[in-house]
């Protein structure tokens, strides 16, 4: 821990530092993403919306390589009902983008005021914790947006009751979705590294996460669920199999029980 003991002021300030940094690196990024408006929707943002993003021109090929034909196009047109619902997504949207692009940023300040409170043989695993929590948030963010949200929205996208009723979708039920999946998939994606620091404190253990495997695969599959509102059973696997995949992730990560350090000693 650090030689000179703070008082609860000092550690009030401290945190409204942090606090006052971190509203300011997002205010500023923010502003950078409300400003490259086009390149944000258009490219970003609206790419999901037709035939040419990435997943689906990847399953036209590989459905047309498989000799099952070529996948119907995709192409959905947003409408807006509201008088100031566009400016207020711009407004929305580029507030989320601005926490993304913001989180080393805010995970370094975090640091900063944790730190001194460690004594020196926490320091390393509480920074590889951080660490490694910023990149798989980034990774579950990347996961949401190319896989999870696309196929949602073709399945939700095209589902009807009758050819008679033709759907049409608002521009704030679609980034309403667009957001909440892709932030989910980020947060989801924090997993390994909660086991890992909790792992380093005592508190779980790889054996105890061994035992638990069969109720992660259905927790995995009630997650998946909750997560995904399509409910359709290729969407839920998409979702499903990478939750999953981060709890394997997360036992390989966290320490062994005690009377597995000492067989292996043995």
């Amino acid at each position: 821990m650090s030689d000179k003991e703070m008082s609860f002021w000092d550690h009030l300030d401290e945190l409204r530092s942090v606090l006052i940094k971190s509203v300011s690196i997002v205010i500023i990024f923010m502003l950078g993403a409300f400003f490259c408006k086009n390149f944000l929707f258009n490219t970003i943002i609206l790419a999901p919306t037709n035939s040419d993003f990435v997943l689906y021109r990847l399953f036209n090929t590989l459905t047309t390589s498989l000799g099952l034909g070529k996948i119907p196009d995709f192409d959905i047109d947003l409408i807006n009902i509201e008088v100031a619902a566009q400016f207020f997504t711009h407004v929305k949207v580029s507030l989320y983008v601005a926490i993304i692009v913001a989180m080393p940023f805010i995970l370094y300040f975090l640091w900063g005021f944790v730190a001194p409170a460690l004594y020196k043989n926490e320091k390393r695993s509480v920074k590889v914790a951080f660490g490694f929590a910023g990149l798989l948030f980034y990774v579950g963010i990347i996961v949401g947006y190319l896989f999870v949200f696309p196929l949602t929205l073709r399945f939700l996208g095209t589902y009807q009751v009758s050819p008679d009723v033709v759907n049409t979708l608002s521009l704030k039920s679609y980034i309403s979705m667009f957001l909440s999946l892709i932030m989910i998939m980020g947060i989801v994606f924090e997993l390994p590294a909660l086991a890992l620091l909790l792992s380093k404190f005592g508190i779980i253990n790889r054996e105890m996460l061994v035992n638990y495997r069969k109720h992660a695969i259905v927790v995995s599959l009630v997650a998946a669920a909750l997560i995904t509102p399509s409910g359709d059973a290729i969407t839920l696997l998409f979702v499903a199999i990478p939750i999953y995949f981060l709890y394997e992730i997360s036992v390989l990560v966290t320490k062994p029980a005690k009377k597995e350090e000492e067989d292996d000693i043995d």
